[in-house]
């Protein structure tokens, strides 16, 4: 049966070559796969031939408690389900044991984010740069109104760089953000963010002028000469990148969107609801927010550590 089993696989590997031009890499990460996945077979005394969900789904969970990542298991799961499909399709079983096994899920990975430390530093030094006069002047206070809002707010870098210029109007401490699906919803601003607004708003307007002088209208609260009218959102990143290696930060690994997940970071350390930052995020579901609660396990543990009688009999008795 064995043999039976690798005369299978080569005439697998020979259609994928002949009829479907598989590139060589390919079927050389076919065989490798199949070859291993024969191997443990081979060793449960059970063949590819024979071998029914069960013994697929053992194999998968081998390669799970060897380390394999969830992408690798893929990939192999992958091979076998095309490796079953040619069998079934050529007559040479009568049923597909793949069609039943679930992938592997992938870990979400973490989100990229800032220390509060990082953060300070980074509006520190914008607001030391837009307090200098000079003909980087306007961008500078651009720069650290973009800072404020989105420290303060946790926009989206698409909502932020279309505010309209009326947000200049309002009173209050409140913004009103038209997002995803046009959804609006009501963010808090913080008094710095509104001073750094201000101040941008009254330079904005003082700069918005044509050669005679009259002012020159626009819609946006940060107007740019391209063709949407507004900033675009690659300038920001870029000038973002630039202050902070001026502030001796790491510039590759900050961005407007890490910028975002730090706002909800440090919320969630300080004992915000998950529930209420998913409203300031503009989530419509509260799985997507979850990809914060690795700082929620982390303050609860400490939370715990601390106050918990026993944590603390337990901390007296080292």
């Amino acid at each position: 049966m064995a043999d039976l089993s690798r005369a299978r696989i080569e005439s697998f590997l020979e259609m994928m070559s002949a009829e479907r031009g598989a590139a060589g890499n390919t079927l050389e990460s076919y065989q490798r796969d199949l070859e291993d996945l024969h191997s443990f077979l081979t060793a449960q005394k059970k063949s590819p031939m024979g071998a029914d969900s069960a013994d697929l789904s053992a194999y998968l969970a081998h390669l799970g408690a060897q380390g394999f990542a969830a992408s690798s298991q893929a990939r192999r799961l992958s091979a076998m389900r095309q490796f079953y499909k040619f069998l079934y399709a050529e007559n040479l079983r009568g049923d597909d044991p793949t069609a039943i096994l679930d992938a592997p899920k992938k870990g979400r990975a973490l989100p990229k984010t800032m220390s509060e430390d990082e953060v300070t530093r980074l509006l520190e030094l914008a607001a030391q740069e837009a307090a200098h006069p000079g003909p980087e002047h306007l961008p500078r206070l651009r720069m650290l109104a973009l800072l404020e809002l989105l420290y303060a707010t946790g926009m989206r870098v698409s909502e932020l760089v279309s505010l309209p210029v009326k947000v200049l109007d309002q009173e209050g401490r409140f913004l009103i953000i038209r997002g995803k699906g046009n959804k609006e919803r009501l963010v808090p601003l913080s008094r710095s963010a509104i001073a750094a607004m201000k101040v941008y708003g009254e330079a904005r307007q003082a700069a918005l002028v044509d050669k005679d002088g009259k002012a020159i209208e626009s819609a946006w609260l940060f107007p740019s000469a391209g063709k949407e009218g507004f900033l675009p959102r690659q300038v920001f990143a870029r000038d973002l990148k630039g202050l902070a290696a001026r502030a001796g930060l790491r510039a590759a690994a900050i961005s407007p969107h890490v910028m975002r997940h730090a706002f909800a970071s440090h919320l969630l350390a300080n004992g915000a609801d998950l529930r209420v930052v998913q409203e300031l995020l503009g989530h419509s579901d509260i799985s997507t927010t979850q990809i914060y609660t690795h700082v929620l396990e982390e303050r609860l543990r400490e939370l715990v550590e601390t106050h918990h009688p026993l944590a603390k009999e337990a901390k007296n008795r080292d």
